[in-house]
């Protein structure tokens, strides 16, 4: 680590760290940051000529305490006229970003798509994020370790730089602590960081933050990650040979679509994944047997989470390869057919209440002042309350604050918001990308630090089949009723 000064224009930059097992473009995301002159922009003088982005530290030839001098022109700040009308870049950047319908890109810091497309599908989450801002740095109790903390920290940070910025943002401090609580992040491979698994990414991620938001010791935060994202799955373990039979349950935080030649459709990939046979010692035998284990969902989240199984493990290549094999996937997917017998018992009256509202809303006539008072009691909502995963509500409160007795409901069925896609041929390189549904309901492709409007029946071609960006995690959105 070295410590230079960079002279720009007037200024003079003071202990200005470089950490030189990273390449040049990190530093200038620094100088982003402390100057706001963009990466592109800047001209930074060294022995030999100009600093490019991937140069190597070792052939600059810098010194400890170094004075640099950094030439290009920070992004204006427009003023707003005295007069006349106020146009969106005379805005102040929050106001910026609320009239462009969408939050800023993040930069590559180096093989970090993985990391910019899992952070843009979480971000889209507006209950994690309510949660996040409620943790504090004094939150952390005995039960979570310091580097959790600072990286739940750190997410909660860089989730409030992308609301307020209209430029890409440079998750310098989020990659850093991700590294840092998981090493396997920071792999390197000819001085340069290895591409990585977007999946594991969001796993790891999403563990950190049930970890830290559980503990956070207020009441609300009991356990948010689970509360939004946990399927609670019971499963029947048979053996065909001894007949013994067995049942345990578990909470995942998602569901997997195993693909093969059967499988065309997303549906599919569920059923098959929720059967599996397993081998294990027999007691009744008095040796190994093999098992069948049949699952069904039991507990329903609010945002329900779909991994495409398509990376499994080639011994001859000795890496990750990948099935490109197309699965259609739809913009609403109704699991009621993969839940339990107690579960569907649950969902039948919210999913009857919401057939009547979409009844309504498809121009079937019903007496005007009945409907309007059973509108009263019954509303149709997206989401915005809180459930437990049994598929169970809170108790919600009116627009005056006044506690009601009302409560959401789960129905089994979702709407896609957010899309990570792969494009290549190997886990392990390629570009990960993200696809996230706004408030607004248009979809944004975020590609790193280039956020790109796409059309909705788009979204819906991401399914393979070729070396085009496929679907790998799709995230869908809890279709409720307030009763």
């Amino acid at each position: 680590m070295l410590t230079v000064s960079v002279k720009w224009q007037k200024e003079l930059l003071k202990a200005v760290e470089i950490d030189t097992s990273q390449p040049p473009y990190i530093f200038k995301c620094q100088l982003y940051d402390l100057t706001g002159v963009p990466p592109e922009r800047q001209k930074i003088m060294v022995k030999g000529g100009l600093l490019k982005d991937d140069a190597d530290w070792s052939t600059v030839g810098l010194k400890q305490g170094q004075k640099l001098m950094m030439m290009g022109t920070a992004d204006e700040v427009v003023k707003a006229p005295e007069k006349g009308p106020v146009f969106m870049e005379d805005l102040p950047e929050e106001e910026q970003v609320v009239s462009l319908g969408h939050s800023a890109g993040l930069f590559n810091l180096g093989n970090t798509c993985y990391m910019n497309s899992t952070v843009q599908c979480l971000h889209s989450v507006p209950e994690l994020k309510s949660s996040l801002v409620k943790y504090s740095h004094s939150g952390r109790n005995n039960d979570v370790d310091q580097t959790s903390h600072m990286l739940t920290i750190a997410t909660r940070d860089l989730f409030g730089e992308l609301d307020k910025s209209v430029k890409p943002v440079a998750p310098m401090q989020f990659w850093t602590l991700l590294r840092k609580k998981y090493p396997q992040f920071g792999q390197l491979h000819n001085g340069v960081f290895m591409q990585q698994d977007a999946e594991e990414c969001w796993t790891q991620l999403l563990y950190t933050l049930s970890q830290s938001l559980r503990s956070a010791g207020s009441s609300e935060n009991i356990d948010t990650v689970k509360d939004l994202f946990g399927i609670d799955l019971a499963s029947r373990i048979h053996c065909q040979e001894s007949g013994e039979e067995t049942s345990e349950t578990e909470s995942v935080y998602s569901l997997k679509c195993h693909i093969s030649q059967e499988v065309n459709r997303l549906h599919e990939g569920l059923k098959h994944a929720l059967k599996s046979e397993l081998e294990k010692a027999s007691p009744a035998l008095g040796r190994s047997a093999i098992y069948l284990k049949e699952s069904r969902i039991n507990g329903l989240p609010r945002y329900l989470t779909i991994q495409f199984v398509r990376f499994f493990w080639k011994r001859e290549s000795n890496q990750k390869a990948k099935i490109l094999r197309k699965v259609d996937y739809p913009l609403e997917l109704d699991v009621y057919d993969l839940c339990s017998d107690e579960l569907r018992k649950q969902l039948e009256g919210p999913r009857q209440i919401l057939r009547d509202e979409e009844g309504k809303k498809l121009g079937l006539k019903a007496n005007e002042k009945s409907s309007s008072s059973k509108d009263d009691d019954v509303k149709m909502i997206d989401g915005e309350g809180s459930s437990n995963a049994s598929g169970e509500s809170t108790v919600t409160t009116s627009q005056e604050g006044v506690p009601s007795d009302k409560e959401t409901r789960l129905t089994g069925i979702y709407d896609l918001v957010a899309v990570l896609t792969h494009k290549g041929r190997s886990a392990d390189s390629g570009h990960y990308v993200a696809w996230v549904k706004q408030e607004s309901g248009k979809w944004i492709e975020f590609d790193d630090d280039n956020p790109i409007p796409q059309r909705e029946e788009d979204i819906v071609k991401l399914s393979g089949g070729g070396d085009w960006h496929m679907a790998y995690i799709c995230m869908y959105k809890a279709r409720t009723v307030l009763m």
